[in-house]
Order: structure tokens, then C-alpha cells, then sequence
């Protein structure tokens, strides 16, 4: 596919202008291309107890997941959710900003590593921005072992309730 960065940076511009940073002033877009070819856009919108604060790229992700996939009559061809494969970040002057760590590890799981964001210095593989990062492989590994820690924990209370019953019996 494809990449036409000037059209993805302009719509990541134009998004900017909707931004919402009474605060900060810092007004950001974000524009992501699809693996379907469409084009969805995000803007950050700020909150006066800051923490609160959605960047412009998890406005972008909100917007791929609410869209959907392109066509919705027919999801039979359909792998799987739509994936980003390209992503501009920009500041309402359309200088390229990077997604800060909490918006690269958003951006993994709506395109994962290969998903492609541009820099000042050109496109760069998300999973280079975002090393050993935390994946839904880490989190199913970790449920697994959680679960595996929990199993074995309660065939230890059991064991113990078993022999204390019957201590109980014997001492009647």
C-alpha cells in the first residue's frame, strides 16, 4: 500500500484545528491510514485537571474502533479489525510531534510494531519508538499464569479444609 505522508500530514493538520487546548495552547492532530485505505483523524482535547486530558492519538484510536470496518454489510472478508498502517502526529503548524509513551503503547495494539509514524526525519517502524513493549501476549501469559497461581492455591485451601475436617472427625 501506498503511503501518501502530505495527505495524512494535512489531514492530521486540518484535525489540529479541532483540537480543544484552552490550557496548553498546544494544539495537535492525528491522522491514521487504514488497511482499508480510508483515512481516520483525532484531536486532542484537554481537561482542567490535566489528567484527564485525551491526546490527539486516542482520539484517533476511539474514531478507528467507532468507525468500524468500511463496509459493514459484508465483515465476511473481514480478518479482523481494522488496523492502522500509517499514522502522522502534528502540532497545529503541521511540524510532526512523536505520540508520547502512553499513546505509542494505544497505537501498538490499533496497528502493532510494523504500523509506520512519521517524523521530522521520515517514517519510522512504531516498534522502534516503542521497544520491548507490554502486548496482548504478555497480558494472555500473565492471565495464564495468574490462573494457573489461583488453581493451585485452591486445591491447597481444600487439602488443608479436607485434613482439618478430619481431624475435627477424629477428635469427636
Amino acid at each position: 500500500m501506498s503511503i501518501d505522508w502530505p495527505a495524512l500530514r494535512a489531514a492530521a493538520t486540518a484535525a489540529a484545528d479541532h483540537a480543544y487546548a484552552p490550557y496548553s495552547g498546544l494544539r495537535v492532530g492525528a491522522a491514521g491510514l487504514t488497511d482499508d485505505g480510508r483515512i481516520i483523524v483525532g484531536s486532542n482535547v484537554e481537561n482542567a485537571s490535566f489528567g484527564l486530558t485525551l491526546c490527539a492519538e486516542c482520539g484517533l484510536v476511539s474514531a478507528l474502533h467507532g468507525a468500524g470496518p468500511a463496509d459493514q454489510s459484508d465483515q465476511s472478508d473481514q480478518a479482523g479489525p481494522t488496523e492502522l498502517v500509517a499514522v502522522a502526529v502534528v502540532a497545529g503548524d503541521g511540524d510532526p510531534l512523536l505520540p508520547c509513551g502512553r499513546c505509542r503503547q494505544l497505537l501498538l495494539e490499533a496497528g502493532g510494531g510494523s504500523l509506520l509514524v512519521d517524523t521530522a526525519d521520515g517514517p519510522v517502524e512504531l516498534k522502534v519508538l516503542l521497544p520491548a513493549a507490554f502486548t496482548t501476549t504478555d497480558l494472555a501469559e500473565r492471565r495464564d499464569q495468574e490462573t494457573s497461581h489461583d488453581q493451585e492455591t485452591t486445591r491447597e485451601q481444600e487439602t488443608t479444609r479436607e485434613q482439618e475436617t478430619t481431624r475435627e472427625r477424629g477428635a469427636q
